[in-house]
């Protein structure tokens, strides 16, 4: 059996053709190429050809590296590229896309550098600069990261310092919607079969609403459908019950937290509870939105229903094992985004 010799790397190809070319004795040495290093006739010819050349010998033998094709983009100019994406709008360059792809990275380094890369090409420099392609976090563009972190640091400080005989509690309330639809996103099959993944047909979704603080203190229930003024009173009511110390309650700025009903009702409670309100458009700064965060990724969607389960029954389980933990509550206050939250 023949060898190939394109399957050797350069230092074993190296070796072999050196053997082949001492062993240069005319026809001799073509067959001891051809029985002993099972390569072709042929190539062994070529070698001692080379290898007779007068002033060259085995010289003519030793592997050269192969430079391959040569970089369209300098070393510079690819470390150029990072710093006109990463962290950057492509409509910042006049783009129409609002995402990094690589159609539209090849057009920006065409525009700055004169020069037009293949898709393949972009990916290779993409992922050689330490970038990868992944999903974006939604951010409102009305948003003020550096005030609105101001503005709550204010309004917790002075809500603190009005409860500052340490009868009053803050809380985070926060609220999500949670439904049975559990969606396979990959999965490994045998190339051409796609794989299928039984789950309940029938769908069910639970809402939800929990309250927080850096005590490790969590308050939850369950409800369905939307949240409206009405509904939000009667939640209150059902977090106030039993309660005799003030409390500070900060939510978002959902404008079935203003309505009048909800005022009346705040107003009933005599400086019981008092409603204090985040910035608008920044939900990370709410540890609750932390919370359900952690549900969503551990709870539900990491295991679907069975059949004959409820939602409902699995969510509240899964919120009374959290409101058993305060250590884990109070970890959701050590995120970066709440860091302005000391003590409260």
């Amino acid at each position: 059996m023949k060898r190939d010799g394109r399957s050797f790397d350069h230092q074993t190809l190296e070796a072999i053709t050196a053997d082949g070319g001492r062993a240069r004795a005319g026809r001799r040495g073509s067959i001891l190429g051809h029985r002993v290093l099972r390569f072709s006739r042929t190539t062994i010819y070529k070698w001692l050809a080379a290898a007779a050349k007068p002033g060259i010998g085995l010289k003519a033998l030793v592997s050269r590296p192969a430079p391959g094709r040569p970089r369209t983009l300098s070393p510079r100019q690819e470390q150029q590229v990072l710093p006109l994406i990463n962290g950057r709008d492509p409509r910042q360059y006049g783009l129409d896309f609002g995402l990094w792809t690589r159609s539209v990275v090849a057009s920006l380094i065409e525009r700055k550098f004169g020069v037009r890369l293949g898709l393949t090409a972009v990916g290779e420099l993409l992922a050689k600069l330490g970038l990868t392609p992944q999903k974006p976090l939604q951010r409102a563009y009305q948003r003020d990261p550096e005030g609105d972190r101001e503005m709550a640091a204010r309004n917790i400080s002075g809500h603190r310092a009005a409860g500052a005989s340490g009868r009053r509690r803050g809380l985070f309330l926060g609220r999500v919607g949670i439904s049975r639809g559990h969606r396979a996103r990959q999965t490994w099959g045998v190339k051409g079969q796609t794989p299928v993944v039984e789950r309940p047909g029938q769908r069910q979704s639970i809402s939800a609403a929990s309250a927080v603080n850096s005590k490790g203190a969590f308050w939850y229930c369950t409800y369905q459908g939307g949240l409206d003024a009405e509904l939000f009173v009667v939640l209150m009511r059902r977090m106030m019950r039993h309660r005799t110390k003030p409390v500070h309650l900060v939510v978002d700025g959902l404008p079935a937290h203003k309505t009048a009903l909800v005022k009346a009702y705040v107003a009933s409670t005599d400086g019981l509870l008092t409603l204090h309100f985040l910035p608008g458009y920044a939900p990370e700064l709410n540890p609750d939105e932390l919370v359900w965060s952690h549900v969503k990724r551990t709870g539900v969607a990491r295991t679907p229903l069975r059949k004959g389960e409820k939602l409902k029954d699995k969510v509240e389980a899964q919120l009374a094992a959290l409101k058993k933990t305060p250590r884990l509550v109070r970890s959701f206050f050590m995120a970066p985004s709440v860091v302005y939250i000391t003590d409260w």
